[in-house]
């Protein structure tokens, strides 16, 4: 008998697309919580640093620091296809940085035991949602666009919030918030393993580098959320 039509067929294709898939996530995975290391390093530093925090919130150059990620997201992600793995992987390492100048105003605004606890809960959020969107076998492509939809909509009604201010819009703001980002983080996770599936060898660094940016956004919107939720301003 043919043990190719066996039970217990070796399949090799569909071994090596696990191990390409497998090294691929891990990858993504990787430098996200890399790019959040730095953030938490930069946030810490330039708390910390008198000079840093005059410079960052005294002195123009908070305006540097609030447009230069947006700049990198608009303008040199979308160049990581053209760009060495180390050249594209140094891109999110001082974005990750940059950012982290920016958020370190949540150590002024919060207590440490609140962001301690957000940060948490976030990961708890952030790491289910993950598994489902690696498990699941529903197609999730139609959630994501209605969830991107979402997102321009809570985009609109914060910026209309700034002029009309309620705290009922505030507090619908946050929840919608943490449901998109906990989606998008499900459906950005089974994007991924499509987008890695496709390649049969070595994933190229542009899908682990917009990976990696995609989940580390759903990461600190939830975890921003989840703080604007639960913290006591001090």
């Amino acid at each position: 008998m043919d043990s190719r039509h066996g039970k217990g067929h070796f399949d090799e294709n569909e071994y090596q697309r696990g191990i390409t898939l497998n090294f691929g996530l891990a990858g993504v995975f990787g430098l996200m919580f890399l790019g959040l290391l730095a953030t938490a390093i930069s946030a810490l530093f330039t708390v910390s640093s008198p000079f840093m925090l005059n410079l960052v919130f005294h002195t123009n150059a908070l305006y540097f620091f609030l447009f230069a990620p947006l700049a990198l997201v608009f303008l040199a992600f979308p160049r990581v296809w053209d760009m060495s793995p180390a050249g594209a992987i140094l891109l999110f390492i001082v974005y990750a940085l940059l950012n982290g100048v920016t958020l370190s105003a949540i150590f002024i605004v919060y207590a440490l035991g609140d962001i301690a606890t957000a940060f948490f809960a976030a990961a708890g959020m952030f790491g289910i949602m993950a598994i489902y969107g690696a498990v699941t076998k529903a197609d999730l492509s139609g959630v994501g666009s209605f969830l991107l939809m979402g997102l321009f909509g809570i985009i609109i009604a914060s910026v209309l919030n700034w002029f009309f201010v309620s705290d009922t819009m505030h507090m619908l703001i946050t929840y919608a918030g943490i449901a998109i980002f906990l989606g998008l983080t499900a459906y950005d996770v089974q994007r991924l393993q499509r987008l890695i599936n496709e390649h049969a060898g070595d994933v190229p660094t542009g899908v682990i580098v917009k990976g990696a940016l995609h989940l580390y956004l759903d990461f600190i919107n939830i975890f921003l959320f989840l703080l604007r939720l639960f913290g006591r301003r001090r």
